[in-house]
């Protein structure tokens, strides 16, 4: 609850409208990093260590270097004014966590895919949960240094995205950057919205 104060004297409770973005994409992409550089909280991660039990079924091919792996969601939110609040959900990666994705979908404004170009394939199953549930979704590059960089339409090419579906650029690590997609997610979302009407 958010407190106002329209009669100095008397403070009255405001109660603010919840909307909700996932964050999607491949293992790896960026989604906990992304979650946690623009949350105004302290997020919500379930980040497991990886296992040599997890090896067989976690290919790790492009991220090396990774460590932890979220299991179950992140969680983050964003005050965008008084009566207006944003939650973001970060979904796991993995296939085996993707029963989860239906629970987390739930009233979901919309979506951002995050994108990986050293695994591209990876996003494919997270753009077509969203087609499939006509869900507005926005993908996002992530772009990692060291890997090679893309025009928006050579992404948009090798995704088979229709034209109306924003591709932007960004990297997960940057609040600035972050806010950008979010902003994407929203604008698209109310396009879809109103033509749908």
């Amino acid at each position: 609850m958010v407190y106002g104060h329209s009669d100095p004297g008397r403070p009255h409770i405001v109660e603010p409208v919840t909307l909700k973005i996932l964050v999607a994409g491949g293992f790896g992409a960026g989604k906990t990093t992304l979650v946690g550089s623009v949350s105004e909280i302290k997020p919500l991660r379930t980040e497991e260590l990886l296992t040599e039990a997890g090896r067989p079924v976690d290919d790790i091919a492009g991220v090396e270097s990774k460590t932890t792996t979220t299991v179950a969601m992140d969680f983050g939110r964003i005050t965008l004014r008084e009566d207006l609040v944003l939650y973001l959900f970060g979904t796991p990666g993995q296939d085996r966590f993707w029963f989860l994705w239906d629970e987390l979908a739930t009233g979901a404004l919309g979506a951002v895919v995050l994108a990986d170009t050293r695994r591209l394939g990876d996003c494919f199953a997270a753009i077509d949960y969203f087609e499939r549930r006509d869900i507005a979704f926005t993908v996002a590059v992530n772009c990692f240094e060291g890997a090679d960089r893309y025009p928006e339409d050579a992404v948009r090419d090798a995704l088979d995205l229709d034209p109306g579906i924003p591709v932007v650029l960004c990297d997960a690590r940057e609040r600035e950057s972050v806010k950008h997609v979010l902003i994407s997610v929203v604008e698209h979302a109310m396009l879809a919205s109103t033509a749908g009407r």
